[in-house]
């Protein structure tokens, strides 16, 4: 029981990670140059609760910065549900989330080495998703550039 308690105490206390970081980033005197999410996770159906969440906090930095760029980098398994033969039931929900993404201007990239690993390639991606040659060297450039890193993990975050 007691095991129990601490596990939700943990589970609790970093529960909020990534809205703890974007309302940093909200109280802040000045904008930041940009801000990248990374999701790297090894559950195929991690997308379902990844855009959401990416929206959601992406509305509350747009609301504030109207034109600040922001950027997501999918490199696990989660990244296979942009598949275009995905598109069609049960993931048809991802890509509606992935295409809204892109029409509030907000670039979407996926790792090109490990969907190689797969035996995928760019052209098994839909449009609206670039296919990076590496997600963690497209995480980089974007760091270089000042943009603020958020990494998302666990549907609870």
């Amino acid at each position: 029981m007691r095991l129990f308690f601490l596990i939700l105490l943990l589970s609790l206390s970093s529960l909020s990670m990534a809205d703890t970081q974007v309302d940093r980033l909200l109280e802040a005197d000045e904008e930041p140059v940009g801000v990248v999410f990374e999701i790297i996770e090894d559950d195929d159906d991690a997308l379902g609760w990844a855009l959401p969440k990416i929206a959601r906090l992406s509305a509350q930095l747009r609301k504030r910065f109207p034109e600040l760029p922001i950027a997501v980098v999918s490199h696990g398994r989660e990244q296979f549900g942009l598949l275009a033969d995905e598109a069609e039931g049960l993931m048809a929900p991802i890509h509606d989330k992935a295409q809204q993404l892109r029409d509030d201007d907000i670039d979407l990239h996926v790792c090109g080495v490990h969907a190689g690993w797969d035996g995928y390639t760019p052209e098994d991606y839909p449009a609206y998703v670039d296919v990076s040659p590496s997600g963690p060297a497209q995480i980089r450039d974007y760091r270089n550039l000042g943009f603020v890193l958020i990494v998302l993990q666990g549907p609870d975050y």
